[in-house]
Order: C-alpha cells, then structure tokens, then sequence
C-alpha cells in the first residue's frame, strides 16, 4: 500500500511544456510601479483560475506556460481597487506584452464583473500560511480537528493537542477571537465544528507584539464563512457520512449588503456519532495491566452566527456579533483492565471491568462589539468589546466490577459512582489598536484587558442500593480568576530597496487565584496565587535578495499559562485503575522562538525553526503512589524542551488540469527533566510529516482531489514515543446549475492506516498502547448558492467589514 501512495508523489514531478506567455506592468494612479500585486490569469469561458504571479520590485510580472485560448486578467493590491484587463486572445507561442496597467484611485468606480475563481489550497504569506478549505474536497465529512491534521506543519497526536512545527501550546483563535477552551473542552468544541462551516484556517508560527502572548506555537485562527457580495446572498449545504458510524449536518447562510450595511448569519444542525477505541499493555510494581478502552460518542449539535456592519461613513464601520452553540451529547465507555503477575502472565488475578455512560450539555454563547475607522492614509483605529459564556455540563455513572476473568464468571466485587462535575466560565475582554504612517514606517500600539472566571464543581456519589450519597472527602470546588493587563508597541519600516524590519514589544502583567474549597473544611488547602509581569519582545527583518528570492529572520517571545483544567486539583477517573489529577502548582511555560526563511519565485516557501522552552508544561503517566495496580495521570514542569524544526511548501502546476501541492515538515525534540528520585525525563525524537495534495481539472466539468498524509515516528506530551501511520484519500466533485449547486464526493483514509501505536516510560511505569477512530468513511456533500455570489462591491470606499479585520 505504501508503494502506491508513494507512486502519487513520484508522478508529481513529470514534465512541464513551454507555452505562450503574457507579461506586463502596473503602475498605481500616480505613475509609480507597484511592487509584489497578485495578478491573476482567467479563463473567458468559465471564469477559471489559470494562474496567479506576482509582481516584482519594479511593478512587472510574467506568466508563463499557457495554453492558446481567451482570457482576462485581475490584479489586486492592499488599499487599491481591483484593475481588471478584458478581451486577451493568445495563440500557440505567442509572447504578449501588454502595455502599462493603470489601478484606477481609490474612490474610482469599478465595472461590476463575475469572477469565481478557485483559491489555492494552500497560500503562504509574510506571517502566516494559510489552509483554504471552502470550495475543496477537504470541506465534505469532516470536522477541524480532522482539518488540523492534515494542515501544513500542524500535528495533532492521540490526546487531539495540536503541535505546530513540533512545538506544542498552540492557541485556538475563531474569526481572530481567542477560543477560551483547553484540553478535552477545545478538544470537542473542535470535533463539533463541521468543515462545512469553516472558509479557511491560519497558522501563525511566529505572532508578533500586537497578538496576545499566549501560546508558544503561535495561533491557528479558524475563520468561519461570511459573504462579502453585495445584494442578498446566501447558500444551503448538507453533508452525509458513513463510516463505522453515520455523520450528518445541514448548514444555511446568508447575507444582504448595500453600501451602508452588511446583514449576515447562518445556523446549522449536526449529528456526529464518533468512537475512539484504545488498547494499553502496562507493565508496573511486578503487575501486568491489560487494558482496553472503547469510547462512543453521539452528540448533536445546534450552532447559529447573526451580526452586522453599518457603514456610517467610508472610513468609518460599528459592527456587532452574536454566536452560540449547544451541544447535547451521550458518552457509552468500555473499561477493561486485566491484572496479572508479570512473572506468570497468562494466569489473570481478576479483571476490572467498567461500564461508564454519561451525558452532557455545552451551552456557548459570545457577543462582540466593534468599531473600525479606517483612512486614505492607511492610518486606523480599532476597538472591541466582547463578553463570552460558556456552561458545561457532565455527569457520569461508572460501575468498578472485579471479576475473576475475561468472562465475567464471579463478581469478586464492585464499587459503583455517579459524578456531577459542571464547568461554567465568563470571559470579558476589551481591547483598543491603533496604526498610523510614522516617518517612512508604520507605527503600532494598542491596549488589552482580559478577565476569564471559571467556576468548577466535583461531586462524587456512592451508589448503594442504587441511592447515590454523596462522598464529601472526594468532592469539592475549585474557583479560578485571571486578570490579564497587556500593552504593545510595534513598527516596521523599509530599510532600503531590498531590506525590511519590523520590530515589537508587548508587555502583560498576570493575576490569577484558583480556590479550592473542599465539602470537607480541614481537606481545603491554601488558594494558588500567581502575579507576575512578563515582557516578549518580536523582531523581524526581511531581505529580497533579488525580484525571485527573498530571505526572512524572525524572533519572538511568548507564555503559555496553565489553565484550569490542568491546575484543578481535583481526583478525576476513567476507572478506579486509571486516575488523573491536576497539579496547582505549576508554573507558566517560557518559549523563546526563532525561524528564518526563504521563498523562491512568490510561491515556494522554506522554514528553519529553533524552539527553547522552559518550565515546559507536560502530561506524565506513572504508576499510583497508594494502588499499586493503578496508573497516574498528572501534570507538571519539564526542565527543557528544544525543538529544531524545518518545513517546505511546495506548491506545482504539472499541466494546465494538473497540479500539486506538497508539504514537508520535520522537527527533532530534546525533552529533559530530573524530578528526583529517580523521576527522570530524557527523550529525544526525529519527527517528520509529509502532505501532498493533487487537483486534476477533468471534462465536463468534473474536479478531482488525491491527498494524503504520511506522519513519520515522534512523541507526545513528555515521553510517549509514537510510530510512523499514514492515510490517502480520494474525492470529485462537479457543479451543475450555472454552478448553483455543488455536489461533492468523498473516500478517506481508504487504506485504513491512520491511528496510533506507540510507547511510553516514566518512573517505572512502561506502557506499550494503540487506538483508532472512524477515520474512514465516505462522504457525499450538497451545496446550493442563490443570490449575486460572484459580484463583489463596486465601489471600495463603502466600508470596511469589522469582523474581518479583527485580531488577537
């Protein structure tokens, strides 16, 4: 199977034909070039993306290798309107030049046009990648943590963390908001968020002073869909799924917009049934564990989105968001752990057998407040005002039943438990940003408070006589408050023809106290106190060495705080065999960044990294200090993590119908601490991940993808070293309709190779585990589009959308 997936790599490279070509110029309304626009080739026929080039330091571009036919061409350019170029007739071998192209000024009237060009799948910029998904086969049957796994230089391991360029606490922003969630909270917000709902994803390795500090692998910013067309627009879609288990949703959006406002929204309904089946082999204390871990989950899900932008004047927007979602799930768990002696292994002592089931409710709701002034002089004020709730619910029923073996012949004895454990967390925040023209640079500065208030409760109950009582010693509350006050100051300014710079520093002073309060008042134990001011300063320099090669150096500095879920103190388990519990006294983690890179010809784009964290925080599993047959789950500072990473983004146009992408990451991790008593962390790992998409353009209208993904071996957390897996899937698509309605289909993970396996060592625990999910399924989407979808705004002077630009 490995050969075949190998065969659509080596096919990528074969042979490109020299055709006709175009070339030209483009100057702004004052007869001055204007340097690296996108300009962009159509087909007159169908309004197809061709191809795209950019233009050099002297404002002149070259597109090379097209085929005889009709076209026009768009450039566009920040702060300019769109200049469109009509009525272009190529044939064979012919070298057209055209003459000099004039961008009309900005308060100009455009002609309205019909463009529906396809994105690429993957755009690399100055300080960011970005991961088109609308428009894509990616977008059927899946879900954003399914996405995450296969975006560029983004690995997500079997907990769903997510590791960028092989560094972990990566920060979760939707529609430039930071998403307050962690853990297994982010975790199934993410596997919620149909890929229906998402237009693209940006990965941000390197932020600088005017994003919030928080997160040592940057920020992936998952932007929803909005429509910027003017008139009423809107669009319904539907996706099935059929793996092991059946996934569907139905989705509707819709906007009207005019030059004084933009009305949009969309609500959609999900139904995602997942299982995550794990196994573990545990050697501790003399004890051989078999354990075997078969989760379900069913949940179905309700999400709406509705705000508006009012255009009170060209340079001035007041716009407003509301979102929420509620999410009503059932877990079903199978718990299986056979105890033996490792001396006589097939000789089981009994066997622990746990039937969970629980249910649960998540209830978000966020508002956002914004206010946008924009100039001709690029100079710009922004101002945001957001308030987030979120309510967990959960409650869980776990039956501990010892039998004498796998059949479950003698019940030796039971333990049963109900635990009711609601999480409710209030998020305010309020942020000013302002950027102006600064002597021959622009200058940055701007304001952040935040107050995030989580309220935790654990209740444990005995279940006797099936009457649950409750177990005051095991029960508690733990309150966590953090105040996070934050300054920046930022500029960038060119140093010469060739060389730019831009420098940050950010400053966030940090007040935090988490309560534990036990049901019990001689077991409450002294609040966790943290005040500390940290400083992160950013610095960048650029240097195109010449119109196709340019060079790029960045530095930064960043945190990442522990949140609740990892400072609750509180005895959480899967079984009484499989314990975890957070640790209140950790510290915040410390990363400091630097990457340098290089981008050949606007398109193929090289990264070096070197990573140093310290005080790293880290998931460890050891043996139980009490029970000697159960396994410890806990948090806490690693000494030093390094990581030398690289990735390559390799963008390819084999024909005119064919092309490639293809996305290679590497990263070698040095985890190091000493806990004492013989407590020692010492890993070091050579990871890599390779992800290659092809797009062949078929007749009569038809659209095919290939993608795949091989993730060579690296570790997770601390010191599980995991193996090599990979996944190939297939999908075609055609729109009919006058290209209303898009129909989708979709084979993933065909091979059934994704998942799992690996081994982990830490004070005297070794544990040798794999798991799976349904990763393999077939998907058919449906997606209909009314309204004017392909006429963009007139005029640029009718308003700035204040969702769109804001950030951090």
């Amino acid at each position: 199977m490995r050969l075949i997936f190998t065969l659509f790599f080596i096919l990528s490279f074969f042979g490109v034909q020299a055709q006709s070509s175009i070339s030209g110029k483009l100057n702004d309304n004052n007869s001055k070039a204007v340097p690296f626009a996108n300009v962009a080739l159509y087909n007159s026929l169908d309004s197809s993306l061709v191809k795209v080039e950019t233009t050099d330091e002297n404002g002149s571009f070259l597109i090379k290798n097209i085929q005889a036919g009709k076209y026009f061409l768009k450039a566009t350019f920040v702060g300019l309107p769109d200049l469109v170029k009509e009525n272009l007739e190529l044939n064979n071998g012919e070298i057209k030049k055209l003459d000099i192209l004039t961008f009309k000024s900005q308060a100009e009237e455009l002609l309205e046009f019909n463009v529906t060009a396809e994105r690429a799948m993957v755009e690399v910029k100055p300080d960011r990648t970005i991961f088109n998904v609308e428009g894509t086969i990616n977008s059927v049957g899946s879900d954003a943590i399914s996405l995450l796994r296969k975006a560029p230089a983004v690995t997500v391991d079997n907990n769903d963390n997510i590791n960028v360029l092989g560094r972990s606490g990566v920060k979760v922003y939707i529609d430039g908001k930071v998403l307050p969630l962690s853990g297994d909270d982010l975790s199934n917000y993410l596997k919620n968020l149909s890929a229906d709902q998402i237009d693209r994803i940006e990965i941000i390795t390197n932020p600088g002073a005017k994003y919030e500090a928080e997160g040592n692998a940057g920020i992936i910013d998952i932007r929803l869909k909005k429509d910027k067309s003017l008139g009423t627009n809107g669009s319904i879609s539907t996706t099935f799924t059929q793996g092991e288990l059946t996934r569907y949703n139905v989705n509707a959006s819709g906007n009207y917009r005019n030059k004084k406002m933009n009305i949009f929204g969309n609500v959609g309904y999900n139904v995602n049934d997942n299982f995550h089946n794990i196994n573990f082999e545990s050697f501790q204390n003399g004890l051989l564990l078999d354990e075997i871990n078969n989760t379900q989950n069913n949940r179905e899900i309700y999400n709406y989105r509705v705000g508006t932008d009012f255009f009170i004047h060209k340079n001035h927007t007041i716009g407003f968001l509301i979102g929420g979602r509620n999410v009503d799930g059932e877990e079903i768990s199978f718990n299986q752990i056979a105890i033996s002696d490792q001396q006589t292994a097939t000789a089981i002592d009994s066997v622990l057998i746990a039937r969970n089931e629980g249910e649960s409710a998540r209830i978000q709701n966020t508002y956002n407040l914004n206010y946008r002034f924009f100039s001709k002089k690029n100079n710009s004020v922004n101002i945001d005002l957001d308030y987030g709730k979120y309510e967990n619910k959960n409650k869980r029923f776990q039956p501990n039943r010892y039998y004498n073996n796998v059949n479950e012949d003698i019940l030796l004895s039971e333990v049963i438990n109900n635990f009711d454990t609601p999480i409710d967390i209030d998020i305010y925040t309020a942020k000013i940003d302002h950027e102006r023209n600064f002597r021959k640079g622009k200058l940055g500065i701007g304001t952040k408070y935040s107050r995030v208030e989580t309220n935790n409760t654990f209740k444990a109950f005995d279940v006797v006589n099936d009457v649950s009582i409750i177990d005051n010693t095991r029960s508690n509350l733990f309150d966590y408050r953090e105040n996070v006050y934050a300054g920046y100051i930022t500029y960038a300014q060119p140093l010469s023809k060739k060389w730019n710079g831009s420098i940050g520093l950010r400053a966030e002073q940090t007040d935090a106290t988490g309560d534990l309060t036990s049901f019990v008042p001689n077991l409450n134990e002294a609040p966790v106190i943290l005040e500390y001011l940290s400083w992160f300063p950013s610095a960048g320099l650029v240097w195109k060495y010449k119109p196709k090669h340019s060079f790029s150096a960045n530095y930064g500095r960043r945190i990442n705080r522990p949140d609740y879920n990892v400072l609750n103190p509180f005895r959480t388990q899967l079984s009484e065999l499989s314990i975890g519990k957070g640790n209140p006294f950790l510290n915040p983690e410390i990363v400091n960044n630097y990457e340098l890179g290089y981008t050949l010809a606007y398109k193929y784009n090289f990264k070096v990294a070197y990573s140093r964290t310290d005080d790293k925080i880290t998931r460890l599993i050891g043996p139980d200090d009490t029970d000697p047959r159960a396994g410890f789950i806990s948090w806490d500072n690693l000494a030093t993590e390094e990581v030398i990473s690289a990735n390559a983004s390799l963008p390819f146009e084999v024909k005119k119908w064919w092309n490639v992408f293809l996305n290679l990451s590497t990263s070698y991790i040095d985890n190091q601490a000493d806990y004492g008593n013989g407590e020692v962390v010492d890993v070091q790992v050579f990871s890599y991940t390779l992800y290659h998409q092809q797009t062949f353009t078929l007749p009569k209208g038809f659209k095919a993808e290939i993608s795949g993904i091989y993730s060579g071996p690296g570790v997770w957390g601390g010191v599980f070293e995991y193996e090599a897996n990979w996944s190939l899937g297939v999908g075609l698509q055609r729109a009919f309709l006058k290209k209303k309605l898009n129909v989708r289909l979709k084979v993933d993970n065909i091979f059934n190779q994704i998942g799992w396996k690996g081994v982990s060592e830490f004070n005297g625990l070794q544990s040798f585990g794999n798991g799976r999910w349904d990763s393999r399924y077939v998907s058919i989407s449906l997606s209909y589009n009314f309204g004017n979808q392909n006429v963009k705004s007139r005029k640029r002077k009718t308003g700035i959308d204040s969702e769109s630009k804001r950030v951090g």
